[in-house]
């Protein structure tokens, strides 16, 4: 807690900051003397202390605040409370932050305030928080967590599980979801061959390293997607199934891709999944891309009673042949990213990685005949997401046994 707290000190220094990033960032980019340059433009994906102090200012100026997280991540939060920012002031509603925005988010430096004599500070009374509880979960590190029965998929217990967040790769668990719903009525589907796009193979990201031209079954692409997490494995598997998901009466011309996407939405809606709104096959940081924590728990339960799914992301390593033409084939080998596979209990799901998203897991654990599905979104890293989601496993199997 800071020893002195003053409403009009703080605005200077956040105005001030403010600036002096914003500043730094035009110096950056200076300006060509015959064309001055644009001012810099903030939008989802941006990342760095420059969010930062945004999500600092809009959490300050608007009233009621937003409540953003501080953590340099222009996510949909952000992108919500620019919009809202921007329809308060009469501006164009698009958010992002551009020059007529900016210009309303740094306001006159105020005056700064006298600083305290040395008794008036070293002379207060600083509060203290109440001790530790030795109840409840377990302190995290993620922004959302939820726990859900493994077997029936009820929600048992949350912590901001309703908040719509990014997800990242956790997205690949809807790919997969409709990918096998198909295979589940059909199963030559997952014989049919896919041809790597161009499209495909530039996807960026994390990636199954298949190249344009080269071609497999379904069945195998399906490792490349959900083991090594492939971007790429996501959106060929959307071109190759989208226009035959579409409904009645779409355009024959439709992009396939887009026509998986909505595919993708409506399965969502199916499932209950009200916080949840997909713009892609894969979780790279898009606008109005987001899930919550227990959204997530109803697709991993609703994935998981696939006859097919569970083999798929409990398996930690998979060899595939590639081939292109008539003759060239080459191996290739895909290692899961889940880091819970190697300890006995945990059977997978999926894991998932942006700036804007945190680190992310949707896991599955079984112990004797019980399970469970533990979502957390947003960890602080990578090691972190693990620790959040075995710690909450461990509190969660005590409650289960505590309570029979």
């Amino acid at each position: 807690m800071r020893a002195f707290s003053n409403p009009d000190t703080e605005a200077f220094l956040m105005s001030r900051q403010f600036l002096l990033s914003l500043l730094l960032l035009l110096l950056a980019f200076p300006a060509r003397a015959e064309k001055p340059a644009a001012p810099p433009i903030l939008k989802t994906g941006s990342s760095g202390p420059v969010v930062e102090d945004l999500q600092r200012t809009l959490n300050s100026l608007l009233k009621p605040s937003p409540g953003l997280d501080v953590d340099g991540a222009f996510g949909p939060n952000t992108a919500k409370a620019v919009r809202r920012f921007q329809k308060d002031n009469k501006l164009p509603v698009t958010g992002t932050v551009d020059a007529a925005t900016l210009q309303l988010l740094t306001p006159p430096t105020p005056r700064p305030p006298a600083v305290p004599s040395p008794e008036a500070i070293n002379g207060e009374v600083l509060s203290r928080q109440p001790a530790d509880s030795l109840d409840g979960p377990p302190f995290v590190s993620c922004k959302a967590w939820a726990i859900a029965d493994g077997q029936s998929g009820k929600l048992l217990w949350e912590s901001s599980g309703n908040k719509s967040l990014d997800m990242a790769s956790t997205t690949k668990i809807m790919t997969a979801y409709i990918v096998l719903s198909l295979a589940r009525q059909s199963p030559d589907v997952l014989d049919e061959t896919v041809i790597f796009s161009e499209r495909a193979d530039q996807t960026g990201g994390s990636t199954s390293a298949i190249h344009s031209g080269e071609q497999l079954p379904v069945r195998e692409l399906l490792y490349g997607l959900l083991l090594p997490s492939g971007n790429d494995a996501s959106v060929a598997l959307g071109e190759h199934f989208g226009r035959r998901l579409a409904p009645r009466g779409t355009d024959s011309e439709s992009d396939p891709l887009f026509l998986f996407i909505a595919e993708m939405n409506r399965q969502a809606k199916k499932l209950g999944m009200r916080q949840t709104r997909f713009a892609n096959t894969h979780g790279l940081t898009a606008e109005g891309h987001h899930a919550s924590a227990t959204d997530l728990t109803k697709l991993a339960h609703a994935s998981m009673q696939l006859p097919l799914f569970p083999a798929y992301v409990a398996t930690r390593q998979r060899g595939a042949v590639l081939r292109s033409g008539d003759t060239g084939k080459r191996n290739i080998v895909w290692r899961n990213t889940n880091r819970l596979l190697p300890i006995e209990g945990y059977q997978g799901i999926k894991t998932g990685t942006t700036s804007a998203a945190g680190a992310c897991l949707v896991s599955y654990g079984r112990r004797d005949s019980d399970a469970l599905i533990v979502v957390v979104l947003g960890s602080s890293n990578s090691d972190a997401r693990y620790l959040d989601s075995r710690n909450l496993y461990r509190w969660a199997w005590n409650q289960r046994i505590g309570s029979r």
